[in-house]
């Protein structure tokens, strides 16, 4: 009985020591080495500018989304949203500008791409791919929702936001004179954007 004493004591012991050892190779790392995927985390900021209105997403789709308040004159509002559909969803820059230009029709039956304007610039880091169509509106929600729609003299300002968590995607959509009411802040709410963590 003393022998298997001595023996419960030596083991017991050698299990005290071993903890001094190290971590036992079955536990996880208290902090995991950094991955590729820890560039996912992080988010989007965009800073509104005074006079808009903002509004409660109306889907899980939209980041967030806003009102811009109609310019004398013109009887609605204009509509602006940000969308995050997440890493490598939402399709390709191309995609989506020609998308967008399809949404667009002109009076005299040219295609709009006639007529679009895009540009590509770096905005703190992140590429961002502007357009900018007028003409007559003909397009819904950009998640598939939304009834088609006909709005003459109607303006876009669209734009894809390229960041390491995937792309953010911008539309703007509403009558000619309230967008350019709003273009400057439009540009301005676009050279806000920043990605934190």
């Amino acid at each position: 009985m003393f022998c298997s004493e001595i023996r419960m004591c030596v083991a017991l012991v050698a299990g005290i020591m071993c903890l001094g050892c190290g971590t036992p190779p079955t536990a996880a790392p208290p902090n995991p080495p950094q991955t590729a995927g820890a560039s996912l985390q992080g988010d989007l900021r965009l800073k509104p500018p005074e006079g808009w209105v903002s509004e409660k997403p109306s889907s899980g789709m939209r980041v967030s989304q806003y009102k811009l308040p109609a310019a004398e004159g013109d009887a609605e509002a204009a509509s602006l949203v940000v969308y995050y559909f997440g890493p490598g969803q939402g399709g390709s820059v191309d995609a989506n500008l020609e998308r967008w230009i399809g949404q667009m029709q002109l009076p005299d039956g040219r295609p709009s791409k006639d007529k679009a304007k895009t540009e590509t610039t770096t905005v703190n880091g992140l590429k961002v791919t502007l357009l900018d169509v007028s003409g007559t509106y003909a397009g819904g929600d950009m998640g598939g929702g939304g009834a088609g729609q006909s709005k003459p003299g109607f303006r876009m300002r669209a734009g894809v936001i390229e960041t390491p968590k995937g792309a953010y995607f911008i539309k703007l959509v509403g009558p000619e004179k309230t967008i350019a009411r709003w273009d400057q802040a439009f540009e301005e709410f676009v050279r806000s954007a920043e990605f934190k963590g």
